[in-house]
């Protein structure tokens, strides 16, 4: 029998990372503060009733275009080396797939993140995930500079790569059998643990949790408030510390979790081999 998936999936800025992955080189690099590049993307989008997600992504663009700044693959790779983790994030996801292989589980780590993939690639922890589901651009063959979108991640449609993850269907352009009734899923809905940070991933957390996974919304250190309300109203499981270290409550819940998957797996498999007996 093959052993048991666990699928982990990840919101990335406020997750992962402590802000936003532009805050740390991209926008300084064009001579704007955090602050005034997000004011300034939140005025378009309104004037031009445009979706938010869309909107950075123009902006980007718009404002690179205004300071001769040429915005290629690799230039968007290189402002990812600059991004800041929470607390044992880089070493967090080898000690948890160990965990679970101890447990006799395949552990696998997924990102879904509405910011940018190419941003992303150019991480520390980019080889850390089995798919990693982005916002992306298309590039000119000859000048390599992005010239549209490819790949736009709203709030919303997070939801989506759950279930292309659930029947194993990992390519986003695979887009024959997302709709198509799966008898046999290559990850069970009570596999999945989603960890967000706040409302912009409650879609996916409530996809996760109704379908009895475990959604786990994370915070800053004294910001705890921001996500309680998610935890009364039932859209999570549980709200922990955006601490990521070693015996830390996060790794604690988590390999709980773990520990009931195993435990869930092993009556199953218990029962079957009853059933045979018989």
């Amino acid at each position: 029998m093959d052993k048991p998936v666990i699928a982990i999936m990840y919101d990335f800025d406020k997750t992962l990372a402590i802000t936003d992955m532009q805050n740390f080189s991209f926008i300084p690099s064009l001579g704007y503060t955090p602050e005034e590049f997000w004011k300034e993307t939140t005025k378009f989008c309104e004037k031009m009733d445009i979706d938010r997600v869309l909107g950075y992504m123009y902006m980007m663009l718009s404002f690179a275009k205004k300071q001769g700044i040429k915005i290629t693959r690799k230039y968007l790779n290189e402002q990812g080396k600059s991004i800041k983790y929470f607390r044992g994030v880089e070493n967090w996801f080898e000690r948890i797939k160990e965990y679970g292989r101890e447990k006799g589980l395949i552990i696998e780590h997924y990102l879904i993140t509405s910011g940018n993939k190419e941003i992303v690639e150019g991480t520390s922890i980019f080889k850390e995930f089995k798919q990693v589901f982005g916002c992306e651009y298309i590039y000119d063959e000859e000048t390599l500079e992005a010239t549209w979108p490819k790949t736009m991640i709203n709030y919303t449609q997070k939801t989506q790569y759950i279930f292309r993850i659930s029947k194993g269907l990992i390519e986003s352009n695979d887009d024959s059998k997302i709709n198509e009734k799966t008898l046999v899923r290559r990850v069970s809905y009570e596999n999945m643990i989603y960890l967000g940070d706040g409302l912009t991933d409650v879609p996916s957390m409530i996809v996760v949790k109704e379908n009895n996974g475990t959604s786990i919304a994370v915070y800053k250190k004294g910001e705890r408030d921001k996500v309680s309300r998610l935890f009364e109203d039932g859209r999570v499981n549980y709200i922990c510390k955006a601490d990521f270290s070693e015996n830390g409550e996060l790794d604690k819940v988590v390999k709980l979790i773990i520990d009931g998957i195993q435990i869930k797996e092993s009556l199953e498999r218990r029962s079957l081999e009853m059933k045979k007996e018989l």
